[in-house]
């Protein structure tokens, strides 16, 4: 450990000094590059010493929690410590197997060669996590970044600052910054950051900041990864269990008060379950929060919207919905000093409503109503590609159909949100919503460059194609051109 590198970041507060960080940009390299051959065992270890650091602060972050948006300790257990703990057994567990070089098959034209795939280090990577889960996407990605042997800058988000304040102890404790650095800040950090030609850049946020961050890395042909977002659709189909879809869909969308990138963002329900689903939806938010908005604000299992700007933008949004003849079916309570919106279902949407063109991320279900599956499925194809699309059904015909005539990151069947925690599934976006996959072996991937590696054999073939062209070299060539036509044996 270089013992002098551990205290040159400032701790002032605010925004971080850009020569700090040039610092701790310039001190990564020659970790960078030593850490190209590191080992296994040296990698786990970096991801033991964070994890037994993130379980002896648990308390610690309970409390952050608390005060930055009222997020019950159960929540936190299952949104923020499981994930990245996962990930982390996950890489301990396999880290070993993505590490070994894969054997390749030579082809046709690379007769007499052998080759392999070795994943490299990128080297010095940028992480820029989002504020509504500062910790599951701060650390979720650092894990990746730290198993395929990079060194990382992390920037936490500035919105949930009591977290983040907890992160910045654990990564300080146990990293000197030539091998992890973190910096606090807002727009200026991230704009100090994004200027440095980092080798990689894994981004959460907006499609709107995603463009920004894209644009910055191209100036230096950084590679990206960039988890972005956009409005999941729900279809809920005549042969769906109700019960259920209400269940797990509310689960999906009122699990940190809506503010998940993967969360239902509305729902189509065929007209002949429609009442049904309304009904069903009703019970269970009494059931779990509240039959009421002044129940639902005492809850200690509901969490708040992040900040005040955010509540204000989705009353916003419920606002001009009534104005344009949205009708509010449950909730639409707004109390914006607590940040505070009661469950909510809406129902008669306009088109060209805002809330049905802007992600909500909140706590508010637009119920739509539809006959003609054919229409839901030219809407869904009309807007942006969403991050998820969920379906509830019991119709296998109609869900391949579904699958089959629209475009998404993921897909749930008679689930939601799940298949995010799913450590051997890749988690990405479709253009609007994402570039690139995160999670287990894909997350390893995303901060790894897959180098191809040929090593020629006694007998080189290849030299049969060196020039000058004359004699059989012609002929040979040709007939090997013709064979290419030929199915491939193996």
């Amino acid at each position: 450990m270089n013992a002098p590198l551990m205290h040159m970041v400032s701790t002032q507060p605010g925004e971080a000094n850009p020569a700090d960080i040039q610092r701790a940009f310039d001190a990564q390299l020659p970790t960078a590059l030593a850490w190209r051959a590191s080992t296994a065992a040296e990698r786990i270890a970096r991801l033991k010493k964070l994890r037994d650091a993130m379980l002896a602060r648990r308390e610690a972050f309970y409390a952050a929690f608390e005060k930055d948006y009222h997020k019950p300790p159960s929540e936190v257990e299952a949104t923020e410590f499981m994930p990245v703990l996962d990930e982390i057994r996950h890489a301990i567990g396999d880290l070993k197997k993505w590490m070994k070089p894969q054997r390749v098959w030579p082809t046709m034209t690379t007769g007499g060669t052998s080759a392999w795939i070795e994943a490299q280090p990128r080297g010095r990577c940028l992480i820029i996590a989002p504020w509504n889960f500062p910790l599951n996407l701060c650390f979720g990605p650092l894990v990746s970044a730290l198993a395929a042997g990079n060194t990382a800058i992390v920037k936490p988000s500035e919105m949930t600052p009591h977290v983040s304040a907890v992160m910045v102890e654990i990564l300080r404790e146990l990293f000197p910054i030539d091998q992890v650095a973190i910096f606090e800040g807002s727009t200026p950090t991230s704009t100090a950051l994004l200027a440095l030609p980092f080798d990689h850049i894994f981004f959460t946020g907006s499609p709107a900041v995603g463009k920004i961050v894209m644009t910055a890395a191209a100036k230096h042909l950084t590679s990206v990864t960039l988890e972005l977002g956009g409005k999941s659709p729900v279809i809920v189909d005549e042969s769906a269990d109700i019960k259920l879809a209400a269940e797990t869909l509310l689960w999906g969308k009122l699990t940190n008060c809506g503010q998940i990138c993967v969360a239902p963002d509305h729902v189509y329900v065929h007209e002949a379950v429609k009442d049904k689903f309304v009904a069903e939806c009703r019970r269970v938010i009494a059931e779990r929060y509240g039959d009421n908005a002044q129940a639902q604000k005492a809850s200690p299992h509901f969490t708040r919207v992040i900040n005040q700007r955010h509540t204000q933008r989705i009353a916003g949004l419920i606002d001009d919905a009534r104005k344009r003849g949205a009708r509010v079916l449950l909730g639409g309570e707004v109390d914006v000093a607590s940040s505070f919106i009661a469950p909510t279902l809406l129902d008669n949407i306009p088109a060209e409503a805002t809330i049905m063109s802007e992600e909500i991320f909140g706590p508010v279900l637009p119920v739509i109503g539809w006959r003609d599956i054919d229409q839901v499925i030219a809407r869904i194809n009309a807007d942006p590609k969403p991050l998820a699309l969920y379906i509830f059904a019991r119709n296998d015909a109609r869900t391949k159909r579904i699958i089959a005539h629209t475009s998404s990151g993921g897909v749930g069947i008679n689930h939601c949100v799940l298949h995010y925690a799913h450590g051997n599934l890749p988690f990405g976006g479709v253009n609007n919503s994402g570039i690139g996959n995160a999670h287990g072996y894909f997350g390893f991937k995303a901060f790894s460059h897959e180098r191809a590696v040929l090593k020629s054999g006694p007998i080189m073939v290849a030299k049969l194609f060196f020039p000058p062209y004359d004699g059989f070299k012609p002929k040979l060539i040709r007939t090997i051109v013709d064979l290419l036509k030929l199915p491939k044996l193996f």
